[in-house]
């Protein structure tokens, strides 16, 4: 690594580098989102044309450097043969904030929650202790940690998407270290599996074909259970699943206009 400059961001003032990277000096956090192959083979037609014009985002942690902005710019780079690459030194407490710095390729919720799942397991490693609703700067919403448990341990076709809705208005940040978290989040996912076995089964009765559907099933149980227009929901998250569960069981054809 060369230091080429020193400066502060004009936001918030802090100290940052400007460095150029043997490409690989620069290494992927275990939590950094998949690549979409798409969007590297994008930017790797927009750097040949234009050049490399925006730097990675990088901070220093345990004697390496991890980019924490940039990742597609980085693979891209690898597969043109660069071997260097143009970054910003940021400082180390902005490593486990990632999710705040998906900037090329908005994620979306089966991303988030599978990388969200990924980040809740590493500052599982470094700290048990730490007490969850304490991290709530470094996760958009508690909904993607659970998603990302059903999704990595349990289901990983689950649909994500069709329950965000409902499980945004149960699902908080728990006051409980995350070592004793990480079980209440693995049996809501399970929760979850188990509520959307029944919405197949449901969609399987109906005879339907088109799979976006599961997705009107999981609303209608849901206003079912709940009400048409409810926007808060305030019974505890075992109970508020199985609710859905049973409304969910109760749907007929006609609940859906004869469909």
């Amino acid at each position: 690594m060369i230091e080429l400059a020193a400066f502060e961001d004009p936001v918030k003032r802090q100290p940052l580098k400007l460095a150029m990277f043997k490409i690989d000096e620069v290494h992927r956090p275990p939590f950094q989102r998949d690549i979409s192959e798409s969007l590297k083979k994008h930017l790797e037609m927009a750097i040949e044309k234009l050049g490399f014009l925006t730097p990675i985002v990088v901070v220093e942690k345990d004697g390496k450097y991890y980019v924490v902005d940039g990742q597609h710019r980085l693979e891209a780079m690898r597969d043109l043969g660069a071997r260097e690459i143009l970054g910003i030194i940021a400082d180390e407490s902005l490593y486990h904030h990632i999710l705040e710095f998906n900037t090329e390729k908005p994620p979306n919720v089966k991303e988030k929650s599978k990388q969200a799942y990924r980040l809740y397991n590493d500052l599982l490693r470094e700290d048990p202790s730490l007490i969850e609703e304490e991290l709530f700067t470094y996760f958009k919403d508690p909904v993607y940690i659970t998603f990302g448990f059903a999704l990595e341990e349990f289901d990983s076709r689950f649909p994500a998407s069709f329950y965000e809705s409902f499980v945004s208005k149960i699902d908080h940040f728990l006051n409980m270290p995350i070592g004793e978290a990480a079980e209440e989040r693995r049996k809501r996912a399970e929760a979850l599996v188990d509520l959307n076995q029944v919405v197949n089964e449901k969609y399987a009765e109906f005879g339907w074909e088109n799979a976006l559907m599961k997705g009107d099933i999981v609303r209608k149980a849901v206003q079912r259970a709940f009400g048409v227009r409810v926007r808060t929901i305030e019974e505890e998250f075992f109970a508020a699943v199985e609710r859905v569960k049973e409304a969910c069981r109760e749907l007929t054809p006609e609940d859906f206009g004869g469909a």
